[in-house]
């Protein structure tokens, strides 16, 4: 009988967007965790289902660290007080688990051997320091998890194979140019929840990057950083202190079909502003300080979200969300948010949502001095 930590792995799904680690079966496995085809770089999700066990090779070494769970690859040494690397890693290991110890270093032959580690999970440590060759030997590293340490700096020579940086939730202050150098396969960028200001990026930080997303959430932003990725399909910058939106900020982001820029201090959205992003689909500006709905919605074509709800908007006019005309917009909306608004919705005219699939798609209402 499969023992039960076994048949909750085989369940679990490795969920991205947005990252909320509960616990370490909620993001161990995916296609590539089990070596099986991995598309991650493609930015779609390509999980159909329980992957086949008859296709899973499982080893027999009899190296594992004391007091670790090792199977099918997976070395599980979480919760255990560590305050090093163990050692007796089985060289064939693909995940390796150590969040929530007392890591405070991570040392030069901390991962020798383990050229065929495909996933590092490191959250919830001490670390504040890693050696410069730490992760040398780490060739098929696809995702690094080092959030909630110490780190005052992203790593140095990260893996050349990496698809996803969970970074979040540490000291960092700066972002030089060409940290990243080399990392042409990376598509995801977590590094909210660090004291990051718009000058800590230093220009060209993220040269050679074609990331498709990219969260900066929980930090000191008072703009849209310049010189982001342009091929990000995603990026969220949600509670930072933007003031406002210019017109060229959103410049070069035409791939953008997510934007979060929700709690923040946003008061204007210049006008023109939105017409750069000609594949939007969620636009998030909730709890923010605007007093009327951005202009421009209606050009966005496959705009299907928008939340701009717990503002200060007074008036919604009859075209702020649709088009005129009809077959215009080639996307109805699913969903928007305009409760907790001053808005006296019973002036709202019906037209003014032509273009939406359904009336309950449509929220008003329990606005609060």
């Amino acid at each position: 009988m499969c023992p039960l930590w076994l048949l909750t792995l085989l369940l679990a799904l490795s969920q991205a967007l947005p990252f909320e680690q509960k616990g370490f079966w909620d993001f161990t496995l995916d296609d590539g965790l089990l070596m099986m085809n991995d598309e991650e770089a493609s930015g779609s999700d390509t999980t159909s289902g329980v992957p086949d066990l008859d296709s899973v090779t499982p080893t027999f070494s009899a190296m594992c660290p004391f007091g670790c769970h090792c199977h099918l690859r997976v070395v599980q040494c979480s919760d255990l007080g560590l305050k090093t690397v163990p050692k007796e890693i089985s060289p064939d290991t693909t995940l390796l688990d150590l969040q929530n110890n007392d890591v405070s270093e991570l040392r030069k032959d901390d991962f020798k051997g383990l050229q065929h580690l495909y996933a590092l999970v490191l959250v919830n440590n001490k670390i504040s320091k890693i050696h410069e060759k730490a992760f040398s030997p780490l060739r098929k590293l696809q995702k690094l998890y080092i959030s909630k340490n110490h780190l005052v700096e992203i790593p140095p020579n990260l893996p050349s194979s990496l698809v996803e940086l969970r970074i979040h939730d540490n000291r960092i202050r700066k972002v030089p140019k060409g940290v990243f150098s080399g990392l042409r396969n990376m598509n995801c960028i977590e590094m909210g929840g660090n004291p990051l200001e718009n000058s800590g990026f230093e220009p060209g930080a993220f040269d050679g990057l074609k990331l498709n997303y990219l969260r900066i959430s929980e930090a000191k932003l008072t703009g849209i950083p310049k010189d982001l990725p342009e091929t990000l399909n995603e990026l969220h910058l949600d509670h930072n202190k933007i003031q406002a939106i210019e017109l060229e900020d959103l410049l070069r982001y035409s791939k953008l079909y997510r934007l979060g820029l929700g709690h923040n201090q946003i008061r204007m959205i210049e006008n023109g502003s939105l017409s750069f992003l000609p594949t939007l689909r969620e636009l998030h500006l909730d709890n923010n300080k605007l007093s009327r709905v951005p202009a421009g919605l209606p050009d966005l074509k496959l705009l299907q979200v928008v939340y701009p709800h717990s503002n200060n908007i007074t008036k919604v006019g009859i075209n702020d969300f649709c088009p005129m005309g009809f077959g215009v917009k080639r996307a109805y909306y699913n969903g928007i948010s305009l409760f907790n608004n001053p808005v006296p919705y019973w002036e709202v005219q019906p037209a003014t949502f032509r273009c939406v699939t359904d009336r309950l798609a449509i929220q008003f209402g329990n606005y609060k001095k």
